[in-house]
């Protein structure tokens, strides 16, 4: 956006140039002239100062921005301190011309369509107003100041989504060629070793037979991580987590995610990612790497949920109780106490024959 800005501090300065041209020019007409050499001399300062806030992304606070339209709207309804009523009555143009319209921009600039038609309909108010009443030059003005405000502030929108589009391009391109470079590597290495593996093994009687099927899997879950996993959206200490939460998805586990996208910090989408496929784990270890499994996410405005459900045989009554007095706190540490850590809680309903639900819970105000 730094070329927009710098652009549009040009025709700030060529409007002050043409401001005090054409007053030098016209001053002996105006019944005050040194009220309007104050007024010019005024522009001409704010105009340097608001230029240097603006070069500073940091300081074009909304608070910069109210006060440069304010001084637009200044600029023009002090006109009837320096001309005469007649002149103002008979259409002649106020004594800032074209100068306010730079504001107006800044506010598109700034917010897009909205900012530029809410500062139209501000300085077009003002000059009704400086007139006393609508008259047809008055109206044309205020249309074109709204036109300029909608559409430069919809130009500006464009920018901003093409900027983003641009920027996902490089990002994923770059994913792609490093995904390549991967997979190139572990084809050569990881992968043919698994499917030596796969093939040999099988000779060593039962023992290789599970092997082999290990063997396989590890080749199946390689592949789709580093060569078909699609790629994820990042920005500074973010991750898409729909994205990222599909990659679980395999031939036995389903996954159901909206499709807008849902930003986590990475340190929050990676333990609430990693609880998810403790989940999955125990599903494989107690119903079978056979079993299938369904992962719903759900977002509203309060929490993320994401639910994980089997259809096995169910975890006995008092049996979780058991395993945490025996010392065995798999499900306590890696469900239940990744999401205590997170701010979060972890809901575990299980009937027996019919499965068991794990629904991770996590508020929306934890997960930025």
């Amino acid at each position: 956006m730094a070329p927009l800005w710098r652009a549009l501090a040009i025709y700030r300065f060529a409007t002050v140039i043409y401001v005090v041209v054409a007053y030098a020019l016209l001053a002996e007409y105006y019944a005050r002239p040194w009220v309007g050499w104050v007024v010019v001399a005024g522009i001409a300062g704010w105009t340097l100062v608001v230029t240097v806030l603006y070069r500073d992304p940091g300081r074009r606070a909304p608070l910069v921005l109210v006060a440069d339209l304010a001084m637009a709207a200044v600029a023009i309804g002090v006109n009837p301190l320096v001309d005469e009523a007649a002149r103002i009555d008979a259409g002649e143009p106020t004594l800032a011309l074209l100068w306010p319209s730079g504001a107006l921009l800044a506010w598109a600039a700034q917010w897009g369509w909205r900012g530029g038609l809410a500062a139209a309909a501000t300085l077009g108010t003002v000059s009704i107003m400086a007139r006393g009443e609508l008259t047809r030059s008055t109206g044309d003005n205020v249309l074109l100041m709204l036109l300029a405000g909608l559409v430069g502030g919809y130009a500006v929108d464009l920018f901003r989504d093409s900027q983003r589009a641009l920027s996902r391009a490089v990002r994923m391109d770059a994913a792609t060629r490093e995904r390549e470079r991967l997979a190139r590597s572990i084809h050569d290495g990881v992968l043919q070793v698994l499917a030596l593996v796969q093939r040999r093994a099988p000779e060593l009687g039962p023992d290789g037979v599970e092997l082999a099927r290990l063997a396989e899997e590890q080749q199946e879950a390689v592949r789709q991580l580093l060569i078909e996993r699609p790629d994820l959206e990042h920005r500074s200490g973010q991750v898409e987590f729909c994205g990222l939460l599909r990659s679980v998805a395999s031939a036995q586990v389903t996954v159901a995610a909206p499709a807008e996208p849902l930003w986590l910090s990475d340190a929050v989408a990676a333990e609430l990612l990693a609880a998810v496929e403790a989940a999955l784990d125990n599903v494989e270890r107690h119903v079978g790497p056979d079993a299938p499994a369904w992962v719903l996410l759900d977002v509203d405005d309060a929490d993320i949920t994401v639910s994980v459900r089997d259809e096995g045989s169910g975890i006995a009554p008092g049996r979780l109780q058991a395993a945490r007095a025996s010392g065995r706190l798999g499900v306590d540490q890696s469900i239940r106490g990744r999401m205590r850590d997170l701010g979060g809680h972890a809901d575990i309903t299980s009937t027996p024959g019919q499965g068991t639900e794990v629904e991770l819970t996590l508020p929306r105000s934890a997960a930025s």
